[in-house]
């Protein structure tokens, strides 16, 4: 499991300094937001560990490999759904604003 202990910012006051370890390696890594630092770094560890378990390897540059394409394609999956979700809440809307005009159109006093 990644953990985490802060240090002192290092030069620029937004950028505070973790330490985090994933798959059993020390990380020092900078940002604005340490506690989202942390979840990251937690949920890379986890997957590390979870293709560890699946697989006979010990490398660890193996298991970053497949765990980064793991992370990948979780990551192009739900871009893939977001945008298909998206498309068609834009197609609805559209057949939306044209019912309504139509309903408009058909309610204006005839002159």
């Amino acid at each position: 499991m990644a953990t985490a202990t802060r240090q002192n910012p290092v030069k620029d006051a937004n950028n505070t300094s973790v330490r985090v370890e994933i798959f059993d390696q020390a990380y020092n890594l900078r940002g604005s937001d340490p506690e989202y630092i942390l979840k990251l770094a937690d949920y890379v560890d986890s997957k590390m560990r979870a293709v560890a378990e699946q697989t006979n390897t010990i490398d660890t540059v193996r298991l970053a490999v497949l765990a980064a394409l793991n992370i990948a394609d979780e990551y192009h999956l739900l871009k893939r759904n977001s945008h298909a979700g998206s498309v068609s809440y834009v197609q609805r809307a559209h057949r939306l604003s044209d019912a309504l005009d139509a309903v408009l159109e058909d309610s204006k006093p005839a002159r």
